[in-house]
């Protein structure tokens, strides 16, 4: 893995960095084609959206640009990873008490996943862990990931690749590591992310697009069962793109062409 700390080639930040001591940050993961980031229109306007919201200033577009281009260039395909933190600073929970912004930028070689996990779809399970609610820090991927960690902890089985989550009142959220949708009719599903949750920039994607398609995007409360009844389910994040929802538990879908059509356009999108 390449690094950069502040712009200079190393892999350490000092232990008074407010984002090792509290999660006192944002990050984004994402794929880099030769260097370039793909989305990355919507990557940098979630990442400064959360920054903004946890009060941190964003650093420069291009900055960022030439540091992932700088780092994956050599690689047809690598994993890049933007993490911004509030900087080190004294003892206590006072944001005064910080110093400048810490910026780390990596990439390392990446594989990709197998292709039949979007073609074909993939299995899930339910997880018992219930994400807490939390309005003001709702949708931000912020750097305390410990409810995805433990909820990742609960399978080890390789035929899973995700875990679903719902929150304290049981309403459905995401995966550990995915946004997720349902599809019924003419309209797309997602669960609202105002109390608890991470929003993707495939999300954020898929919410300007799927009019294209001729279908509403629409943020709702979704239960249990609205996902079982749904006619076809799919998941979404910066490295996987779209994967259908294949198989929960005893609910089997079968493939979607429509779900198809909008991976492919999704694929095409620079």
């Amino acid at each position: 893995m390449a690094m950069l700390v502040n712009g200079r080639p190393g892999d350490a930040v000092s232990v008074l960095d407010r984002g090792f001591a509290y999660g006192d940050g944002v990050f984004r993961t994402l794929q880099l084609r030769h260097g370039r980031p793909w989305m990355w229109r919507w990557q940098y306007a979630r990442l400064c959206d959360d920054a903004a919201r946890l009060r941190l200033e964003a650093p420069d577009e291009g900055l960022l640009l030439d540091e992932l281009l700088a780092l994956g260039r050599e690689h047809a395909l690598a994993v890049g990873k933007i993490v911004l933190t509030r900087g080190a600073g004294a003892r206590g929970y006072a944001m005064s008490a910080a110093g400048a912004p810490t910026r780390v930028v990596s990439a390392a070689p990446w594989a990709g996943y197998p292709a039949e996990y979007g073609e074909r779809g993939v299995v899930a399970r339910w997880c018992e862990l219930r994400l807490s609610v939390q309005p003001a820090l709702a949708g931000i991927k912020h750097l305390n990931r410990l409810e995805s960690v433990l909820a990742r902890s609960e399978w080890s089985d390789p035929a899973i690749q995700e875990g679903l989550l719902l929150d304290q009142d049981g309403w459905l959220v995401e995966g550990a590591m995915s946004n997720i949708y349902l599809l019924r009719g003419s309209q797309i599903l997602t669960p609202r992310l105002d109390r608890c949750g991470v929003n993707g920039a495939v999300r954020d994607w898929l919410t300007e697009n799927v009019s294209n398609f001729g279908l509403e995007f629409i943020e709702s409360r979704l239960s249990v069962g609205d996902l079982i009844d749904a006619e076809a389910a799919f998941l979404s994040n910066s490295l996987m793109g779209i994967w259908p929802l294949a198989r929960l538990g005893e609910r089997v879908w079968m493939p979607s062409p429509l779900l198809q059509s909008l991976r492919q356009a999704l694929l095409q999108q620079a």
